[in-house]
């Protein structure tokens, strides 16, 4: 009976584990996106994260939402620094995220900033 408990605790502990694993390190996808920094704050009560969206049209109705992982300190000073400037972005979506992660599936590797192709000086 001990034997039969210990493999089957043993096996719910590498199943959770494996499932952790892969939901943090396999990407459901990767990409690029572009827009007007329209918001990027620290939210959260018992657990903050960093949260952000990006404006992809004149109206503001296509809204990409996403999550910067609290490691990514250069990535958070630059979003800081790029607020209300247009920007593109490197994501990696995962299949699910974790609470104390973000609030999005979408998570940034890379900023920099770009001209603006609607606005140009």
């Amino acid at each position: 009976m001990k034997k039969i408990i210990t493999i089957l605790i043993a096996a719910i502990v590498i199943g959770v584990v494996g499932y952790f694993a892969f939901v943090y390190y396999v990407p459901y996808s990767e990409g690029y996106r572009s827009g007007e920094l329209i918001k990027f704050s620290r939210k959260g009560v018992m657990v903050k994260t960093w949260e952000g969206q990006i404006s992809q049209g004149l109206s503001g109705t296509n809204v990409f939402s996403f999550s910067v992982e609290d490691g990514e300190k250069e990535i958070i000073e630059k979003m800081k620094e790029y607020q209300g400037q247009y920007i593109k972005v490197t994501y990696k979506e995962r299949y699910a995220t974790f609470f104390w992660l973000g609030d999005t599936k979408y998570f940034i590797t890379e900023v920099k900033s770009e001209k603006s192709p609607i606005f140009r000086n």
